[in-house]
């Protein structure tokens, strides 16, 4: 039954990649003009049905709020899009680099050349944004695409095949489909997803040397100095951490508290919490049953450990209420694994040096939170802690600033994307040596006898 399914799957994917190859080859480098046009196709195709994509989020979540999608999908997709679009005819421009005086008479440059057909993996979480987001700089870099979203949001693939209706080939299917993709011997790869996926997907573009770019995950530390003004920490962090109730990559995943303000800052959560979400209204809920049933299994092995909870109840429509453990177990799962929801464990520190000693003992995250006013340990913490990305005094803002190249580390992923870090990914950046005239460098050429003096000079100096 496996071969069967296989076999009607592989050619599908195939002919997909070889129309794209196709496409692309009829139209290699594509004018600045070309590129705008499409970018420009694809705004207004989101302006125009984004009713269409809140609904269909809507019915993919069971209820995911509307404001929600209207700006951390909508509105952050349009804005990278744009972007893309104000800024291609200068990121396409030849890239002049300086030659020192034995090089002369001469030119050099890094000419940005489309690379070919790049396939994307998208996320269920933020299936617009972590779709468009990329897409922006593949589409100003000149190349095709191919997407395969994911299953968990059915109802947005459809909508997404009719967004990239003559730009993009969508490839709608599940798990197995999605490996059968990931083979292909596509000219870039991204993905977006777990690191235990994200090591399979990086050994399947091995057999073909695909470049890959992969967006992960893992536990993102928020780092709470003693002179930091908890009040507003902790609505940074709630408006960072409830955001998709929790259903974020770049979510706060734990807190670092001054031992001394662990009490005071946990109940400054908690009534944050209510002030953003009174009642829980509003709140996105868990995208289906497993995620949920895995979210309240952590949340009732803590609770059975004796550990205290903060908030936490089962609410309808699988939701559950934002959930604040105090100084859990370092061996419980939500100290082990990334929460992805509204779950937050907040650990106590007697010294900063502990508290970076903490962070830099676990894998590398995506994102790091400082929040505090003293600029020297600001650079501190920037000095001896590797992450993805950093955001001081506020929260998730890095992964929507256009101008930030946005990526992991280690098991949080590698490569980049946004603004022109996304173009040059998408990019070839192709050294070009031009030879103007007679060049120095012919005092080189064998017998070596005649230039010992010369090579003495170049050396020397």
């Amino acid at each position: 039954m496996f071969a069967t399914v296989m076999a009607a799957i592989m050619p599908t994917l195939t002919e997909s990649l070889a129309l794209e190859r196709s496409r692309f080859a009829a139209n290699p480098y594509p004018s600045a003009k070309d590129r705008i046009a499409v970018l420009s196709l694809l705004i207004e195709r989101l302006l125009a049905r984004q009713n269409d994509i809140a609904a269909a989020l809507d019915s993919d979540f069971c209820g995911r709020s509307r404001m929600e999608v209207m700006y951390s999908e909508v509105l952050v997709s349009l804005s990278a899009l744009r972007d893309a679009r104000n800024h291609v005819k200068h990121w396409m421009k030849q890239r002049d680099v300086p030659l020192n005086w034995p090089m002369q008479p001469a030119s050099a440059w890094v000419l940005p050349q489309p690379i070919g057909v790049v396939g994307v993996v998208s996320p269920w979480n933020y299936p617009l944004f972590l779709t468009m987001g990329p897409l922006a700089g593949i589409i100003a870099a000149g190349n095709r695409v191919m997407l395969k979203p994911s299953e968990t949001t059915p109802a947005f693939s459809r909508l997404l095949s009719e967004l990239l209706d003559g730009i993009g080939t969508v490839i709608e299917g599940d798990g197995e489909v999605a490996k059968q993709f990931t083979a292909l011997p596509f000219d870039h790869l991204l993905f977006t997803g777990s690191t235990e996926t994200g090591r399979a997907v990086m050994r399947a573009a091995a057999e073909n040397l695909t470049p890959v770019t992969l967006e992960l995950g893992g536990k993102s530390p928020v780092l709470i100095a003693a002179d930091a003004n908890l009040r507003r920490a902790a609505g940074a962090i709630i408006y960072g951490k409830l955001l998709n109730s929790g259903q974020t990559c770049v979510a706060p995943d734990y807190i670092l508290v001054p031992r001394a303000s662990l009490d005071e800052f946990a109940k400054l959560l908690l009534k944050e919490a209510d002030r953003q979400y009174p009642g829980g209204d509003g709140s996105t809920a868990i995208v289906n049953e497993r995620q949920f049933n895995r979210l309240w299994s952590m949340l009732e092995q803590v609770r059975a450990s004796g550990t205290r909870v903060l908030g936490g109840e089962r609410r309808e429509g699988r939701r559950i209420g934002p959930a604040f453990i105090i100084d859990p177990a370092p061996n419980a799962a939500v100290m082990q694994q990334e929460i992805f929801g509204p779950l937050l464990p907040l650990v106590p520190y007697d010294d900063i040096g502990e508290a970076i000693s903490y962070i830099n003992q676990r894998p590398r995250p995506l994102a790091l939170y400082l929040f505090t006013a003293n600029s020297k340990l600001i650079a501190r913490v920037l000095r001896q802690t590797i992450s993805g990305g950093v955001c001081i005094n506020d929260t998730i803002l890095q992964i929507v600033a256009e101008g930030l190249p946005f990526g992991g580390i280690g098991p949080s992923g590698m490569g980049f994307y946004h603004g022109r870090a996304g173009f040059d990914t998408f990019s070839k950046l192709k050294p070009v040596f031009r030879r103007r005239g007679i060049g120095l460098n012919r005092l080189l050429f064998p017998p070596y006898g005649r230039i010992h003096q010369l090579l003495k000079k170049i050396l020397i100096d």
